[in-house]
Protein backbone atom coordinates (compact mmCIF):
# COMPACT_ATOMS: atom_id res chain seq x y z
CA UNK A 1 0.00 0.00 0.00
CA UNK A 2 3.44 2.39 -0.22
CA UNK A 3 2.76 3.58 -3.59
CA UNK A 4 -1.16 4.11 -3.14
CA UNK A 5 -0.32 6.04 0.13
CA UNK A 6 2.75 7.96 -1.07
CA UNK A 7 0.30 8.63 -4.45
CA UNK A 8 -2.33 10.54 -2.77
CA UNK A 9 0.75 12.67 -0.77
CA UNK A 10 2.71 13.37 -3.97
CA UNK A 11 -0.73 14.81 -5.56
CA UNK A 12 -1.57 16.63 -2.40
CA UNK A 13 2.15 18.26 -2.32
CA UNK A 14 1.46 19.03 -6.22
CA UNK A 15 -1.11 21.31 -5.03
CA UNK A 16 0.93 23.46 -2.44
CA UNK A 17 4.32 23.19 -4.77
CA UNK A 18 4.09 23.03 -7.96
CA UNK A 19 0.53 24.82 -8.22
CA UNK A 20 2.09 27.62 -6.93
CA UNK A 21 4.56 28.06 -8.62
CA UNK A 22 1.69 28.16 -11.93
CA UNK A 23 -0.46 30.50 -9.68
CA UNK A 24 3.29 33.06 -9.92
CA UNK A 25 3.75 32.16 -13.68
CA UNK A 26 0.74 33.10 -14.44
CA UNK A 27 0.52 36.29 -12.62
CA UNK A 28 -2.16 37.08 -10.56
CA UNK A 29 -4.13 40.07 -10.66
CA UNK A 30 -6.52 40.67 -7.57
CA UNK A 31 -7.34 44.05 -8.31
CA UNK A 32 -8.53 43.12 -12.08
CA UNK A 33 -12.49 43.17 -11.92
CA UNK A 34 -13.90 39.33 -13.10
CA UNK A 35 -16.37 38.87 -16.11
CA UNK A 36 -18.52 37.69 -12.79
CA UNK A 37 -19.29 41.88 -12.81
CA UNK A 38 -18.25 43.00 -15.73
CA UNK A 39 -20.37 41.10 -18.09
CA UNK A 40 -23.16 40.36 -15.32
CA UNK A 41 -26.97 39.06 -16.52
CA UNK A 42 -27.78 36.96 -14.46
CA UNK A 43 -27.54 33.95 -16.56
CA UNK A 44 -24.08 32.45 -17.08
CA UNK A 45 -22.37 35.76 -15.84
CA UNK A 46 -22.60 36.27 -12.02
CA UNK A 47 -20.29 36.13 -8.87
CA UNK A 48 -20.77 33.05 -6.66
CA UNK A 49 -18.33 31.90 -3.68
CA UNK A 50 -14.90 30.24 -3.85
CA UNK A 51 -16.36 27.20 -2.34
CA UNK A 52 -19.27 26.91 -4.37
CA UNK A 53 -18.02 27.50 -7.44
CA UNK A 54 -14.92 25.05 -6.09
CA UNK A 55 -17.24 22.02 -5.82
CA UNK A 56 -19.51 23.02 -8.99
CA UNK A 57 -16.02 22.55 -10.90
CA UNK A 58 -15.12 19.13 -9.18
CA UNK A 59 -18.80 17.99 -10.29
CA UNK A 60 -18.34 19.58 -13.78
CA UNK A 61 -15.10 18.41 -15.26
CA UNK A 62 -15.45 14.40 -12.57
CA UNK A 63 -18.36 13.02 -15.02
CA UNK A 64 -17.74 9.18 -14.95
CA UNK A 65 -14.17 9.66 -16.05
CA UNK A 66 -12.17 9.35 -12.72
CA UNK A 67 -13.82 6.52 -11.86
CA UNK A 68 -14.88 4.52 -15.17
CA UNK A 69 -11.35 5.24 -17.08
CA UNK A 70 -9.28 4.47 -13.82
CA UNK A 71 -11.09 1.19 -13.29
CA UNK A 72 -10.46 0.19 -17.19
CA UNK A 73 -6.80 1.58 -17.00
CA UNK A 74 -6.38 -0.41 -13.58
CA UNK A 75 -6.05 -3.76 -16.16
CA UNK A 76 -2.56 -1.77 -16.88
CA UNK A 77 -1.54 -2.47 -13.10
CA UNK A 78 -0.01 -0.16 -10.83
CA UNK A 79 1.69 1.78 -13.66
CA UNK A 80 -1.40 3.63 -13.97
CA UNK A 81 -0.78 5.41 -10.71
CA UNK A 82 2.25 6.93 -12.38
CA UNK A 83 -0.04 8.39 -15.33
CA UNK A 84 -2.64 10.03 -12.48
CA UNK A 85 0.06 11.32 -10.20
CA UNK A 86 2.36 13.04 -12.92
CA UNK A 87 -0.25 13.52 -15.26
CA UNK A 88 -2.30 15.29 -13.25
CA UNK A 89 0.55 17.42 -11.24
CA UNK A 90 2.07 18.58 -14.78
CA UNK A 91 -0.56 18.52 -17.36
CA UNK A 92 -4.16 18.35 -16.03
CA UNK A 93 -3.98 20.29 -13.32
CA UNK A 94 -1.91 23.33 -15.41
CA UNK A 95 -4.14 22.89 -18.28
CA UNK A 96 -7.20 23.52 -15.68
CA UNK A 97 -5.50 25.90 -13.81
CA UNK A 98 -4.13 28.27 -17.76
CA UNK A 99 -7.84 27.73 -19.28
CA UNK A 100 -9.88 28.70 -16.43
CA UNK A 101 -7.49 32.03 -15.74
CA UNK A 102 -7.08 33.27 -19.57
CA UNK A 103 -10.74 33.01 -19.94
CA UNK A 104 -10.86 34.96 -16.89
CA UNK A 105 -8.07 37.72 -18.65
CA UNK A 106 -10.71 37.28 -21.82
CA UNK A 107 -14.22 38.02 -20.31
CA UNK A 108 -14.81 34.49 -19.39
CA UNK A 109 -13.85 33.31 -23.45
CA UNK A 110 -14.85 29.70 -24.32
CA UNK A 111 -12.42 27.57 -25.70
CA UNK A 112 -12.71 27.98 -29.73
CA UNK A 113 -13.06 31.57 -29.12
CA UNK A 114 -9.53 31.57 -27.32
CA UNK A 115 -8.09 29.34 -30.41
CA UNK A 116 -8.97 31.44 -32.66
CA UNK A 117 -7.40 34.55 -30.83
CA UNK A 118 -4.53 32.80 -29.79
CA UNK A 119 -4.12 30.04 -32.56
CA UNK A 120 -5.51 31.86 -35.62
CA UNK A 121 -8.81 32.21 -37.15
CA UNK A 122 -8.76 28.82 -38.94
CA UNK A 123 -8.41 27.02 -35.10
CA UNK A 124 -11.37 28.49 -33.95
CA UNK A 125 -14.01 27.19 -36.77
CA UNK A 126 -11.91 23.34 -36.01
CA UNK A 127 -12.19 23.97 -32.23
CA UNK A 128 -15.77 25.04 -32.45
CA UNK A 129 -16.89 21.95 -34.20
CA UNK A 130 -14.30 20.03 -32.08
CA UNK A 131 -15.92 21.35 -29.29
CA UNK A 132 -19.33 20.62 -30.10
CA UNK A 133 -18.99 17.16 -30.99
CA UNK A 134 -17.19 16.46 -27.86
CA UNK A 135 -19.50 18.18 -25.70
CA UNK A 136 -22.35 16.17 -27.43
CA UNK A 137 -20.49 13.06 -26.82
CA UNK A 138 -19.86 13.52 -23.76
CA UNK A 139 -23.66 14.10 -23.21
CA UNK A 140 -24.58 11.09 -24.64
CA UNK A 141 -22.10 9.15 -22.97
CA UNK A 142 -23.44 11.17 -19.43
CA UNK A 143 -27.31 9.95 -20.04
CA UNK A 144 -26.74 6.53 -20.66
CA UNK A 145 -23.88 5.20 -17.86
CA UNK A 146 -25.99 6.73 -15.13
CA UNK A 147 -29.36 5.71 -16.67
CA UNK A 148 -27.64 2.35 -16.45
CA UNK A 149 -26.06 2.35 -13.39
CA UNK A 150 -29.70 3.59 -11.87
CA UNK A 151 -31.31 1.06 -13.95
CA UNK A 152 -29.19 -2.18 -12.08
CA UNK A 153 -29.33 -0.51 -8.67
CA UNK A 154 -33.22 -0.79 -8.52
CA UNK A 155 -33.32 -4.25 -10.13
CA UNK A 156 -34.76 -3.51 -12.98
CA UNK A 157 -38.25 -2.16 -11.71
CA UNK A 158 -38.08 1.21 -13.64
CA UNK A 159 -37.39 0.39 -17.51
CA UNK A 160 -34.08 2.11 -18.79
CA UNK A 161 -36.09 4.38 -21.22
CA UNK A 162 -38.29 5.94 -18.44
CA UNK A 163 -34.98 6.55 -16.64
CA UNK A 164 -33.56 7.85 -19.60
CA UNK A 165 -36.39 10.52 -20.60
CA UNK A 166 -36.09 11.73 -16.58
CA UNK A 167 -32.62 12.46 -17.48
CA UNK A 168 -32.32 14.22 -20.40
CA UNK A 169 -35.36 16.20 -18.92
CA UNK A 170 -32.89 17.24 -16.09
CA UNK A 171 -30.35 18.25 -18.55
CA UNK A 172 -33.33 20.73 -20.51
CA UNK A 173 -33.98 22.38 -17.15
CA UNK A 174 -30.10 22.83 -16.08
CA UNK A 175 -29.22 23.92 -19.48
CA UNK A 176 -31.96 26.40 -20.41
CA UNK A 177 -31.99 28.17 -16.75
CA UNK A 178 -30.20 30.67 -14.56
CA UNK A 179 -26.58 28.96 -13.57
CA UNK A 180 -27.76 29.75 -10.15
CA UNK A 181 -30.92 27.99 -9.97
CA UNK A 182 -30.70 24.38 -10.89
CA UNK A 183 -26.47 24.11 -10.70
CA UNK A 184 -25.53 26.60 -7.85
CA UNK A 185 -28.17 25.45 -5.46
CA UNK A 186 -28.19 21.24 -5.62
CA UNK A 187 -24.00 21.16 -6.84
CA UNK A 188 -22.89 22.12 -3.17
CA UNK A 189 -24.53 18.90 -2.03
CA UNK A 190 -23.58 16.52 -4.72
CA UNK A 191 -20.25 17.30 -4.31
CA UNK A 192 -20.28 16.82 -0.61
CA UNK A 193 -21.85 13.21 -2.02
CA UNK A 194 -19.43 12.48 -4.24
CA UNK A 195 -16.21 13.45 -1.71
CA UNK A 196 -18.19 11.39 0.91
CA UNK A 197 -18.19 8.05 -1.44
CA UNK A 198 -14.64 8.61 -2.56
CA UNK A 199 -12.67 9.23 0.88
CA UNK A 200 -15.05 6.32 2.42
CA UNK A 201 -14.02 4.01 0.02
CA UNK A 202 -10.42 5.31 0.22
CA UNK A 203 -10.40 4.54 3.93
CA UNK A 204 -12.09 1.63 3.94
CA UNK A 205 -9.05 -0.12 1.27
CA UNK A 206 -6.39 1.12 4.03
CA UNK A 207 -8.45 0.11 7.36
CA UNK A 208 -9.45 -3.42 5.69
CA UNK A 209 -5.86 -3.62 4.46
CA UNK A 210 -6.34 -4.38 0.59
CA UNK A 211 -3.57 -5.61 -1.01
CA UNK A 212 -3.24 -2.65 -3.54
CA UNK A 213 0.06 -3.69 -5.39
CA UNK A 214 3.03 -1.74 -4.92
CA UNK A 215 5.19 -0.07 -8.13
CA UNK A 216 6.19 -1.64 -11.09
CA UNK A 217 6.18 -1.04 -14.67
CA UNK A 218 4.93 -4.75 -15.84
CA UNK A 219 2.63 -4.82 -18.61
CA UNK A 220 -0.52 -6.79 -16.45
CA UNK A 221 -3.19 -6.02 -19.43
CA UNK A 222 -4.88 -9.81 -19.95
CA UNK A 223 -4.79 -8.69 -23.40
CA UNK A 224 -1.44 -7.52 -23.45
CA UNK A 225 -2.76 -4.00 -25.13
CA UNK A 226 0.41 -1.46 -25.31
CA UNK A 227 0.55 0.85 -22.62
CA UNK A 228 1.72 3.59 -24.95
CA UNK A 229 -0.81 5.12 -26.03
CA UNK A 230 -3.72 3.31 -24.73
CA UNK A 231 -3.16 4.34 -21.18
CA UNK A 232 -3.32 7.78 -21.80
CA UNK A 233 -6.43 7.66 -24.00
CA UNK A 234 -7.62 5.24 -21.24
CA UNK A 235 -7.11 7.36 -17.99
CA UNK A 236 -8.32 10.96 -18.86
CA UNK A 237 -10.09 12.73 -16.22
CA UNK A 238 -8.05 12.24 -13.48
CA UNK A 239 -5.04 12.97 -14.96
CA UNK A 240 -6.14 14.87 -18.07
CA UNK A 241 -8.72 15.68 -19.99
CA UNK A 242 -9.62 18.42 -22.61
CA UNK A 243 -13.49 18.24 -21.36
CA UNK A 244 -12.46 20.29 -18.37
CA UNK A 245 -11.39 23.00 -21.41
CA UNK A 246 -15.15 23.38 -21.57
CA UNK A 247 -15.81 23.53 -18.65
CA UNK A 248 -13.27 25.74 -16.81
CA UNK A 249 -15.05 29.02 -18.71
CA UNK A 250 -18.25 27.99 -17.02
CA UNK A 251 -16.90 28.97 -13.64
CA UNK A 252 -14.57 31.48 -14.65
CA UNK A 253 -18.25 33.69 -15.29
CA UNK A 254 -18.64 33.27 -11.63
CA UNK A 255 -15.19 33.85 -10.31
CA UNK A 256 -15.01 36.66 -7.72
CA UNK A 257 -11.16 37.18 -8.05
CA UNK A 258 -8.29 36.05 -9.83
CA UNK A 259 -7.00 34.43 -6.60
CA UNK A 260 -9.35 32.35 -6.13
CA UNK A 261 -8.21 30.09 -9.53
CA UNK A 262 -5.70 27.91 -7.72
CA UNK A 263 -8.39 26.67 -5.54
CA UNK A 264 -11.25 26.35 -8.55
CA UNK A 265 -9.35 25.05 -11.23
CA UNK A 266 -6.07 23.31 -10.21
CA UNK A 267 -7.04 22.53 -7.01
CA UNK A 268 -10.16 20.95 -7.89
CA UNK A 269 -7.81 18.60 -10.75
CA UNK A 270 -6.33 17.24 -7.67
CA UNK A 271 -8.88 16.51 -6.08
CA UNK A 272 -10.64 14.78 -9.35
CA UNK A 273 -6.63 13.08 -9.21
CA UNK A 274 -7.19 11.75 -5.53
CA UNK A 275 -10.82 10.23 -6.65
CA UNK A 276 -9.10 8.64 -9.66
CA UNK A 277 -6.40 7.06 -7.31
CA UNK A 278 -9.00 5.42 -5.09
CA UNK A 279 -11.01 3.85 -7.61
CA UNK A 280 -8.00 2.48 -9.65
CA UNK A 281 -6.66 1.09 -6.33
CA UNK A 282 -9.61 -0.62 -5.47
CA UNK A 283 -10.16 -1.82 -8.95
CA UNK A 284 -6.90 -3.00 -8.51
CA UNK A 285 -6.87 -4.72 -5.53
CA UNK A 286 -10.35 -6.18 -4.86
CA UNK A 287 -10.69 -8.76 -8.10
CA UNK A 288 -7.51 -10.88 -7.89
CA UNK A 289 -5.38 -8.85 -9.85
CA UNK A 290 -6.11 -7.54 -13.81
CA UNK A 291 -7.86 -11.37 -14.89
CA UNK A 292 -10.68 -11.23 -12.29
CA UNK A 293 -11.15 -7.46 -12.81
CA UNK A 294 -11.13 -8.46 -16.73
CA UNK A 295 -13.83 -10.99 -16.35
CA UNK A 296 -16.19 -8.84 -14.06
CA UNK A 297 -15.77 -5.88 -16.63
CA UNK A 298 -16.81 -8.26 -19.69
CA UNK A 299 -19.58 -9.86 -16.91
CA UNK A 300 -21.54 -6.26 -16.53
CA UNK A 301 -19.03 -3.69 -17.45
CA UNK A 302 -17.73 -0.78 -15.15
CA UNK A 303 -21.30 -0.19 -13.77
CA UNK A 304 -20.82 -3.42 -12.32
CA UNK A 305 -17.78 -2.89 -10.65
CA UNK A 306 -18.80 0.42 -9.28
CA UNK A 307 -21.20 -1.60 -7.57
CA UNK A 308 -19.13 -4.46 -6.30
CA UNK A 309 -16.64 -1.94 -5.02
CA UNK A 310 -18.75 0.15 -2.92
CA UNK A 311 -20.05 -2.85 -1.49
CA UNK A 312 -17.29 -4.69 -0.79
CA UNK A 313 -15.65 -1.48 1.27
CA UNK A 314 -18.72 -0.01 2.66
CA UNK A 315 -21.63 -2.66 3.01
CA UNK A 316 -24.81 -3.45 1.24
CA UNK A 317 -26.48 0.22 2.64
CA UNK A 318 -23.66 2.61 2.96
CA UNK A 319 -22.18 1.22 -0.20
CA UNK A 320 -25.94 2.14 -1.86
CA UNK A 321 -25.32 5.67 -1.40
CA UNK A 322 -21.94 5.49 -2.31
CA UNK A 323 -22.98 4.10 -6.01
CA UNK A 324 -25.41 7.43 -5.60
CA UNK A 325 -22.78 9.41 -5.17
CA UNK A 326 -21.32 7.79 -8.81
CA UNK A 327 -24.35 8.14 -10.40
CA UNK A 328 -24.36 12.19 -9.51
CA UNK A 329 -20.80 12.79 -11.73
CA UNK A 330 -21.95 11.97 -14.67
CA UNK A 331 -25.10 13.58 -14.42
CA UNK A 332 -24.00 16.65 -13.22
CA UNK A 333 -21.12 16.86 -15.93
CA UNK A 334 -23.60 15.46 -18.33
CA UNK A 335 -25.74 19.10 -17.89
CA UNK A 336 -23.21 21.05 -18.06
CA UNK A 337 -21.74 20.02 -21.18
CA UNK A 338 -25.08 20.73 -22.42
CA UNK A 339 -24.73 23.65 -21.13
CA UNK A 340 -21.26 24.71 -22.64
CA UNK A 341 -22.43 23.50 -25.77
CA UNK A 342 -25.42 25.86 -25.74
CA UNK A 343 -22.56 28.87 -24.19
CA UNK A 344 -19.96 27.93 -27.22
CA UNK A 345 -22.63 28.00 -30.22
CA UNK A 346 -24.37 31.47 -28.55
CA UNK A 347 -20.65 32.96 -28.40
CA UNK A 348 -19.64 31.59 -32.30
CA UNK A 349 -22.96 33.07 -33.79
CA UNK A 350 -23.27 35.96 -31.51
CA UNK A 351 -26.87 34.93 -30.31
CA UNK A 352 -27.62 36.72 -26.83
CA UNK A 353 -29.19 34.39 -23.96
CA UNK A 354 -31.20 36.47 -22.34
CA UNK A 355 -34.12 35.52 -23.16
CA UNK A 356 -35.45 31.49 -22.93
CA UNK A 357 -36.14 31.72 -26.89
CA UNK A 358 -32.64 32.32 -27.77
CA UNK A 359 -31.73 29.69 -25.44
CA UNK A 360 -34.30 27.00 -26.64
CA UNK A 361 -33.10 28.30 -30.43
CA UNK A 362 -29.60 26.42 -29.87
CA UNK A 363 -30.61 24.04 -27.07
CA UNK A 364 -32.86 22.00 -28.84
CA UNK A 365 -31.25 20.71 -31.75
CA UNK A 366 -28.42 19.55 -29.71
CA UNK A 367 -30.56 16.99 -27.87
CA UNK A 368 -32.64 15.97 -30.82
CA UNK A 369 -28.84 14.65 -31.80
CA UNK A 370 -27.97 13.41 -28.77
CA UNK A 371 -31.27 11.23 -28.27
CA UNK A 372 -29.96 9.95 -32.06
CA UNK A 373 -26.99 9.18 -30.69
CA UNK A 374 -27.65 6.76 -27.47
CA UNK A 375 -28.64 4.09 -30.08
CA UNK A 376 -25.02 3.67 -30.69
CA UNK A 377 -23.05 1.35 -28.92
CA UNK A 378 -21.26 2.81 -25.16
CA UNK A 379 -17.95 1.22 -26.37
CA UNK A 380 -17.92 2.76 -29.56
CA UNK A 381 -18.86 6.37 -28.40
CA UNK A 382 -16.64 5.83 -25.30
CA UNK A 383 -13.66 5.60 -28.10
CA UNK A 384 -14.71 8.66 -29.78
CA UNK A 385 -15.34 10.83 -26.77
CA UNK A 386 -11.58 9.46 -25.26
CA UNK A 387 -9.82 10.74 -28.60
CA UNK A 388 -11.79 14.18 -29.29
CA UNK A 389 -11.23 14.39 -25.14
CA UNK A 390 -7.49 14.18 -25.67
CA UNK A 391 -7.02 15.81 -28.74
CA UNK A 392 -9.04 19.02 -27.09
CA UNK A 393 -6.63 18.80 -24.26
CA UNK A 394 -3.57 19.76 -26.56
CA UNK A 395 -5.03 22.17 -27.94
CA UNK A 396 -5.94 23.80 -24.53
CA UNK A 397 -2.46 23.26 -23.53
CA UNK A 398 -1.02 24.85 -26.82
CA UNK A 399 -3.49 28.03 -26.19
CA UNK A 400 -1.87 27.97 -22.73
CA UNK A 401 1.50 27.58 -23.86
CA UNK A 402 1.10 30.44 -26.93
CA UNK A 403 0.26 32.72 -24.12
CA UNK A 404 2.76 31.78 -21.95
CA UNK A 405 5.15 32.48 -25.05
CA UNK A 406 3.33 36.19 -25.41
CA UNK A 407 4.06 37.12 -21.91
CA UNK A 408 7.44 36.13 -22.31
CA UNK A 409 7.33 33.32 -19.58
CA UNK A 410 8.35 30.11 -18.98
CA UNK A 411 5.91 28.66 -21.92
CA UNK A 412 7.60 25.00 -21.36
CA UNK A 413 5.09 24.35 -18.43
CA UNK A 414 2.34 23.91 -20.89
CA UNK A 415 4.17 22.95 -23.88
CA UNK A 416 5.67 20.05 -22.79
CA UNK A 417 2.49 18.28 -21.92
CA UNK A 418 1.08 19.48 -24.99
CA UNK A 419 3.42 18.06 -27.71
CA UNK A 420 3.54 14.46 -25.62
CA UNK A 421 -0.43 14.81 -25.71
CA UNK A 422 -0.10 16.09 -29.38
CA UNK A 423 2.12 12.75 -30.01
CA UNK A 424 0.22 10.53 -28.40
CA UNK A 425 -3.58 10.98 -30.19
CA UNK A 426 -1.92 11.17 -33.25
CA UNK A 427 -0.40 7.65 -32.94
CA UNK A 428 -3.74 6.51 -31.36
CA UNK A 429 -5.54 7.80 -34.20
CA UNK A 430 -2.89 6.49 -36.62
CA UNK A 431 -3.09 2.64 -35.39
CA UNK A 432 -6.69 2.62 -33.92
CA UNK A 433 -9.75 0.80 -36.01
CA UNK A 434 -11.80 3.91 -35.24
CA UNK A 435 -8.85 5.97 -37.22
CA UNK A 436 -6.59 4.89 -39.88
CA UNK A 437 -5.49 1.03 -38.90
CA UNK A 438 -2.11 1.55 -39.31
CA UNK A 439 0.79 -0.82 -37.95
CA UNK A 440 2.11 0.23 -34.44
CA UNK A 441 5.65 0.27 -35.71
CA UNK A 442 4.61 2.89 -38.54
CA UNK A 443 2.12 4.81 -36.41
CA UNK A 444 5.01 5.53 -34.09
CA UNK A 445 7.29 6.57 -36.84
CA UNK A 446 4.51 9.07 -38.56
CA UNK A 447 3.11 10.22 -35.44
CA UNK A 448 6.60 12.01 -34.39
CA UNK A 449 7.15 13.44 -38.05
CA UNK A 450 3.45 15.51 -37.96
CA UNK A 451 4.08 16.10 -33.99
CA UNK A 452 7.65 17.79 -34.97
CA UNK A 453 6.06 19.65 -37.71
CA UNK A 454 3.08 20.85 -35.69
CA UNK A 455 5.33 22.61 -32.98
CA UNK A 456 7.59 23.91 -35.14
CA UNK A 457 4.14 25.32 -36.64
CA UNK A 458 3.24 26.86 -33.30
CA UNK A 459 7.10 28.70 -32.45
CA UNK A 460 6.54 30.68 -35.80
CA UNK A 461 2.99 31.27 -35.05
CA UNK A 462 4.50 32.23 -31.57
CA UNK A 463 7.01 34.54 -32.94
CA UNK A 464 5.10 36.33 -34.99
CA UNK A 465 2.50 36.98 -32.21
CA UNK A 466 5.02 37.91 -29.70
CA UNK A 467 6.19 40.44 -32.53
CA UNK A 468 2.53 41.82 -33.21
CA UNK A 469 2.07 42.26 -29.67
CA UNK A 470 -0.62 40.43 -29.51
CA UNK A 471 -3.29 41.67 -26.77
CA UNK A 472 -2.91 39.03 -23.77
CA UNK A 473 -6.10 40.24 -22.01
CA UNK A 474 -9.38 42.55 -22.64
CA UNK A 475 -9.26 45.80 -20.99
CA UNK A 476 -11.55 46.15 -17.94
CA UNK A 477 -9.67 48.88 -16.62
CA UNK A 478 -13.12 51.31 -17.32
CA UNK A 479 -15.14 49.10 -15.48
CA UNK A 480 -16.19 50.43 -11.56
CA UNK A 481 -17.04 47.29 -9.80
CA UNK A 482 -19.00 49.10 -7.30
CA UNK A 483 -21.51 50.86 -9.44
Amino acid sequence: MITFIVSILLLILGYFTYGKYIEKLFGVKEERSTPAYVNQDGVDYLPMSTGKNSLIQLLNIAGVGPIFGPIMGALYGPVAFLWIVFGCIFAGAVHDYLTGMISIRNRGAHLPELAGKFLGKVMKHVVNAFAILLLILVGTVFVTSPASLLHNLMNGSISLWMITVAIFGYYILATLLPIDKIIGRFYPIFGALLLIASVGVGAMLIIQKAPIPELTFTNMHPDNLPIFPLLFLTITCGALSGFHATQTPIISRTTQREGQGRKIFYGMMIAEGIIAMVWAAAAMSLFHGSTGLNELLATGGTGLVVSEVAKVTLGAVVGTFAVLGVIVLPITSGDTAFRSARMIIADYIKLPQLSMKSRLLIAVPLFVISIALTQIDFNILWRYFSWANQATGVIALFVGAMYLYIARKNFWVALIPGAMMLYTTTVYILNAQIGFRLSMNASYIVGAVISAVLVIIFFKAAQKARAAELPLDVDVSGFNKAA
